[in-house]
């Protein structure tokens, strides 16, 4: 039996029968349209990728700013640690008043002066605090001030600002309110029978009283005024204070701090009357003293309020690397000196005054 074996056909050496296997086709081609319109949307993700990280940025710097507007509106004061009886055995009282304007509330203690057998006097001294303290100010020192006023047969009147109040705080407002504040606090002085009512005013309590003194009337009226490490808002001191605890460029920060701080105070700066207060010659003394190496408001503001003034009993005490508010911490006996020298020759030119 004969077996036969197909075998397939193979094509000739060199290629394929025709018609066997498909043609082959060129390989597809992008249009270049579709190239252009993946690079574009490459390019608005690109872009859009940058501008929320601007964004964020932005919020970020903005939301910062904002919170040191609002701290600056808003500072920490710690709350009363003592009184007069227990700090120095000032017998006192507890009162409250409204400011002039209305809006806000006055804490404090009335510190009456014994005179002999009894205890009345016609002269009060008002304290006022600086910013960032209460009506204790610890390191002036508030307590043995008053005490020596006391031992002066001096009343003394201790408050606090909106900002520290022992009551419902409010908004530091650069002077705005707080000037209303020390007028309430003049304005009862005089209630308790005073004739003659001095502000001693520190830091920011010393610029308020100076723009306090603008405002005066008959009822609240101050006769003299002693005024240490003055202080008043500005854009410069604004960037002084803030660079005492971060280091911030000056711009933009400052413009943006200063854009944002009404939002919280409801106080722009370009109300405060600094300008006024730097050129105004005031009726009442002041005694002016500021320390050359203050570092929080500096001595040329409070040599520019000296010149301008021209009553016989106002003068300026100069002291060479003093620092902020720490006068009577470096040169106490000189600072007692003085500030009794200056506050007899008021009284005595006020006894003058009412016998001619």
């Amino acid at each position: 039996m004969s077996t036969t074996t197909l075998s397939p056909a193979l094509p000739a050496a060199g290629g394929f029968t025709p018609g066997l296997l498909p043609p082959l086709l060129p390989s597809p081609q992008v249009p270049e349209r579709a190239h252009a319109g993946t690079r574009t949307r490459r390019k608005h993700a690109a872009l859009a990728v940058l501008s929320a990280m601007a964004a964020l940025l932005l919020f970020t710097a903005l939301a910062f700013h904002g919170y040191v507007a609002w701290v600056i509106a808003h500072p920490y004061v710690p709350a009363l640690y003592s009184n007069p009886k227990i700090a120095q055995g000032l017998d006192y009282s507890d009162v409250s008043f409204p400011s002039k304007s209305g809006r806000t509330t006055v804490h404090g203690w009335y510190i009456p002066a014994v005179v002999g057998a009894e205890s009345h006097s016609d002269r009060t001294v008002v304290f006022s605090h600086g910013y960032g303290a209460n009506r204790e100010e610890t390191w002036v020192p508030m307590y043995e001030l008053a005490a020596l006023l006391n031992r002066l047969h001096y009343n003394v009147f201790m408050f606090d600002y909106g900002y520290a109040s022992s009551g419902q705080r409010s908004p530091a407002t650069g002077g705005k309110e707080e000037s209303q504040q020390l007028l309430a606090a003049v304005n009862y002085a005089r209630s308790q029978g005073a004739d003659e009512v001095v502000v001693w005013g520190f830091s920011m309590g010393a610029g308020t009283a100076l723009q306090a003194a603008l405002q005066t009337e008959q009822a609240d009226s101050i006769d003299a005024m002693i005024l240490d490490s003055t202080f008043l808002p500005s854009s410069d001191s604004l960037y002084n204070n803030v660079r005492q605890y971060m280091d911030l460029p000056k711009y933009p920060s400052i413009p943006i701090i200063e854009w944002m701080l009404p939002f919280f105070t409801g106080v722009k700066f370009n109300q405060l009357p600094v300008e006024q207060v730097l050129q105004t010659t005031y009726t009442m003394p002041l005694f002016i003293m500021h320390g050359t190496a203050d570092a929080i408001a500096p001595v040329a503001t409070a040599e520019q309020v000296s010149a301008s003034q021209y009553n016989s009993l106002s003068r300026e005490w100069i002291v060479e690397g003093g620092m902020h508010e720490m006068l009577y911490r470096t040169h106490p006996k000189e600072y007692i000196q003085r500030a009794a020298l200056f506050l007899s020759q008021v009284d005595a030119a006020r006894k003058s005054t009412a016998a001619a």
